[in-house]
C-alpha cells in the first residue's frame, strides 16, 4: 500500500526552494552546452545532485548523468536533455544568452525552457522526497541526457540497449506549460539526390543539369505535403524541404549533382518505409533516377563515444485513460485542487526512443513553453519551476496509489 501523499507539505517545500532552483538553473544557463559539448554542465548537475542528497550519482560512458533516489524494487525515471541549440544571431537577443536575465517572475537565457528548467525542478524534487521521507517501493532515476538536439532519443537508445535500464515509465520534463502531454508526432531526416553531367556553362546542352532535374521533384514534394496522413489527436503529417546542396566545377558550369534534405513529420499510422516509398513513387523522382535515403547519425558524444543510428524518430502516444495520465492527473489535482489540461507536443522529444522504439510509456510535464524553444530571448517562469518540482516529488507515490 502506497504512503499517503502529503500534498500541502510537498507544495510548501517546493515554494521554499524557488531561490535554489533559480540559482541552479542560472548556473546551467551560464555554461554553453551544445550537443557533444555538455561535459561542464553534466558535472555541474552531478555536483548539485550530490549536494541535495541523491543516493547515487554516476556519469555513463555516453556522458549522460544518472541520479538515483531510493532503493525500492520498482523503477520510475524522469528525463531532461541538458544540451541546447546555439544562440543564433546575437543581435536578436535583448540580453546575453549565457549571462541570462532574471526578474521577479522570469528567468531568461539559452536553455531556460528547452530544457534545463526541467533539470532544476527534478533535482529539487529529489531533495523534497528526501526532506519529507517520501521514499517507498520505488527507485527514482533522474537523467540529464546528452545530444538530444542533434539526435533526439539517441541517449535513451544507449541507456536502454547498453545499460539495460528499463523503467516502468518515464516522465519527460520537456516544456509543456505545466500541462500533461501524452504524445507527439515522429519524424525522419530524408535525403533526395539527383546526378547530372557537368559541362561549360556557355554550352549547357552538352551537359545534364542536376539542378534543373531537381526542380520538378521539389514541385511534387510540395504537392505531396498536402496529401499526408492525419490523426485526430496528433494532427497531420508534414513534409518540408529544409536544405539544398549542389556540386559544380564552377559558376560557369552546369551542376553535376543536386540534393535536398527533407524534414518529414510522421503522424499516427505513418511508417518510415511508407514515407520513403511515397517519395520514391513520385513521377519526377523516377524520371530523374533520384536516390531517396534516410540520413544516419554518427557524431561522437562529449566522451568520444559513437553510437550510430538512422535518423528515424518514431511517433508515440499513450491513451487518455493510461495509468501515466491518471497518475499525473491525480498528483496535479491533489497539489493544485483542479484538473490539469492534457495535450500533446508539436516538436520532438526523447520519447521517440523510450516509447517509440522501446515501448516504455512516456508522459510529459515540464516548465516553460514550446514557443520559447530555440528562440532568441528564451525564458521560463519561476512559478513553473515550483509547480514542476512539486509534481515530480508527488508523481512516484501517485503512481503507486493509482494501481
Amino acid at each position: 500500500m502506497a504512503k499517503q501523499i502529503p500534498f500541502n507539505a510537498i507544495l510548501e517545500k517546493s515554494k521554499q526552494y524557488e531561490k535554489e532552483m533559480t540559482r541552479f538553473l542560472r548556473d546551467m544557463i551560464a555554461i554553453p552546452s551544445e550537443s557533444s559539448d555538455e561535459k561542464r554542465v553534466v558535472h555541474r548537475i552531478k555536483e548539485e545532485m550530490e549536494k541535495v542528497g541523491f543516493d547515487k550519482v554516476e556519469i555513463d560512458p555516453m556522458g549522460n548523468v544518472l541520479g538515483y533516489i531510493g532503493h525500492g524494487p520498482r523503477l520510475v525515471a524522469m528525463d531532461a536533455h541538458i544540451d541546447t541549440v546555439g544562440i543564433g544571431n546575437i543581435k536578436n537577443w535583448n540580453f546575453d544568452p549565457y549571462e541570462g536575465m532574471e526578474t521577479d517572475e522570469l528567468i531568461g537565457g539559452r536553455g531556460a525552457s528547452d530544457q534545463e528548467g526541467g533539470m532544476a525542478s527534478m533535482v529539487y524534487a529529489g531533495k523534497i522526497i528526501k526532506d519529507l521521507g517520501l521514499e517507498d517501493e520505488y527507485t527514482l532515476l533522474v537523467t540529464g541526457t546528452v545530444q538530444e538536439e542533434d539526435c533526439d532519443g539517441l541517449c535513451w537508445q544507449y541507456i536502454i540497449e547498453q545499460s539495460g535500464i528499463r523503467p516502468e515509465f518515464v516522465v519527460s520534463t520537456e516544456p509543456t506549460d505545466c500541462q500533461i502531454y501524452r504524445g507527439q508526432r515522429g519524424r525522419m531526416e530524408i535525403r533526395v539526390e539527383v546526378q547530372g553531367v557537368s559541362c561549360h556553362g556557355s554550352a549547357p546542352e552538352r551537359g545534364d543539369n542536376a539542378i534543373f532535374k531537381m526542380a520538378p521533384v521539389l514541385t511534387e514534394l510540395e504537392q505531396l505535403s498536402h496529401k499526408l496522413g492525419d490523426d485526430e489527436f496528433l494532427g497531420k503529417g508534414t513534409l518540408t524541404v529544409s536544405e539544398i546542396f549542389f556540386t559544380s566545377p564552377s559558376r560557369c558550369a552546369v551542376a553535376d549533382s543536386c540534393a535536398v534534405s527533407i524534414d518529414r513529420r510522421l503522424t499516427w499510422g505513418e511508417t518510415w518505409e511508407g514515407a520513403l516509398e511515397e517519395i520514391r513513387a513520385l513521377p519526377a523522382v523516377k524520371k530523374a533516377a533520384a536516390v531517396v535515403s534516410m540520413y544516419n547519425y554518427e557524431r561522437p558524444s562529449w566522451t568520444g563515444l559513437v553510437y550510430p543510428t538512422e535518423c528515424y524518430f518514431p511517433t508515440w502516444k499513450v491513451e487518455e485513460n493510461h495509468f501515466t495520465v491518471r497518475a499525473l492527473s491525480n498528483a496535479y489535482e491533489g497539489l493544485f485542487g483542479k484538473a490539469p489540461v492534457v495535450d500533446k507536443w508539436t516538436f520532438s522529444t526523447n520519447g521517440v526512443s523510450i516509447m517509440g522504439r522501446h515501448g516504455i510509456p512516456v508522459i510529459g510535464f515540464g516548465p516553460g513553453k514550446e514557443p520559447e524553444a530555440h528562440a532568441p530571448n528564451e525564458k521560463t517562469w519561476k512559478s513553473h519551476l515550483v509547480t514542476c518540482a512539486a509534481m515530480y516529488a508527488a508523481i512516484p507515490l501517485s503512481w503507486l496509489a493509482t494501481e
